[in-house]
């Protein structure tokens, strides 16, 4: 019988000039519900809705943990360095060992958006993979109309590559105010270590620091 060695990502945190990437804490539960509960957050992911303060502890003491126990990714809460909050989550799945390659997923809380944030944490998540963990392949999946996301992408060098057709179910507002699920395409994007050489010369010209601050 072949032995199987289960691979994992280290137990880490990751600083950049604004942010601190770590693991969930207890501490976290109630910004972490606001930020799930979030118009946007319902509308493009496929959070449980209304999310509850059980949800909530399920993720922070079970799931998240889960996913870097058993091999499949890694869950990182994004906080503000100077003030500490809880202001998104990158969230690494679908890990392939193999090939050394793995899907990142990631959500901005409302109070956090239009700052960067997303591009700063995803960049610095991408460069911690390729450098420290020598992946090859970093793949994201985003809602045809969720332009917000695909500014991201585009803005840290990834490549579209295709569209999966009719792929994953967003939700819609309806006008009594609750939510109704819809079909829709998602774009595949792919980012490689070679590709990153241009991105992070490209942000450091529009104001970004370096992100070479690994603990």
């Amino acid at each position: 019988m072949e032995l199987r060695m289960t691979t994992t990502f280290p137990d880490i945190s990751i600083s950049t000039e604004r942010l601190v990437l770590r693991h969930f804490e207890e501490s976290d539960i109630p910004a972490h519900i606001e930020m799930m509960n979030d118009e946007m957050v319902v509308a493009w992911t496929s959070v449980p809705h209304p999310y509850t303060t059980a949800h909530a502890e399920e993720w922070v003491r079970r799931i998240a943990p889960a996913e870097r126990a058993e091999g499949r990714g890694v869950v990182l809460a994004v906080t503000e360095f100077l003030t500490q909050r809880l202001v998104g989550i990158v969230h690494l799945q679908n890990t392939n060992w193999r090939t050394r390659a793995t899907e990142i997923a990631y959500v901005t809380a409302p109070w956090a958006r239009g700052e960067g944030y997303a591009t700063e944490s995803v960049l610095a998540v991408a460069q911690w993979l390729f450098r420290d963990q020598r992946f090859e392949r970093l793949e994201l999946r985003t809602a045809a109309d969720n332009t917000a996301s695909q500014q991201v992408a585009q803005k840290i060098g990834c490549i579209s590559e295709g569209v999966l057709r009719n792929a994953w179910i967003a939700r819609t507002q309806t006008e009594d105010g609750g939510w109704t699920d819809i079909r829709t395409d998602l774009i595949v994007w792919s980012l490689l270590p070679e590709d990153l050489e241009g991105s992070a010369d490209q942000l450091a010209d529009s104001g970004y620091s370096s992100f070479t601050d690994w603990n």
